[in-house]
């Protein structure tokens, strides 16, 4: 019968399931975009993106492609003989999977740049629950 592919959340991963595990459009086309070359983590060490370094196909020319955790799934099957495979399957369409950003050194400056940016935000977010409270606070002391 050949493999029979089960969603079965594993709980754990390895990362070399997921490196070289190869990459395909979800949602009927089947094509392979290519695979995965690296696996990239937040601060709180949570899968944020994948880079993929993509086939001939798709005119993407092997060019390395960043893809968020919000775009793909991994499916495991397990083989007659007992192996497991993985594959990614991305929620893209062609057309967005062209318009995703470049593995490169630019994209480093503009995840750091944006990192930066959001934890300015959140200090500065925080500063001002505090002082709110503390306002609260002094104008309920003085009735």
């Amino acid at each position: 019968m050949g493999a029979h592919a089960s969603n079965e959340p594993q709980g754990m991963y390895s990362a070399d399931d997921i490196l070289d595990a190869e990459v395909y459009f979800a949602g009927g086309s089947g094509d392979e975009i290519g695979e995965v070359d690296d696996i990239l983590f937040d601060e709180e060490m949570r899968i944020s993106a994948i880079v993929i370094e993509s086939g001939d196909v798709l005119g993407l020319g092997g060019r390395e492609i960043v893809v968020d955790t919000d775009y793909f799934t991994l499916e495991t099957d397990t083989e007659d003989d007992g192996d497991t495979e993985h594959r990614i399957m991305v929620e893209a369409s062609q057309e967005e999977i062209e318009a995703l950003p470049a593995y490169n050194n630019d994209w480093w400056e503009q995840t750091k740049a944006n990192a930066r940016d959001a934890w300015q935000t959140t200090q500065e977010g925080a500063e001002s629950a505090w002082q709110r409270t503390r306002e609260a606070i002094d104008v309920d002391d003085n009735s």
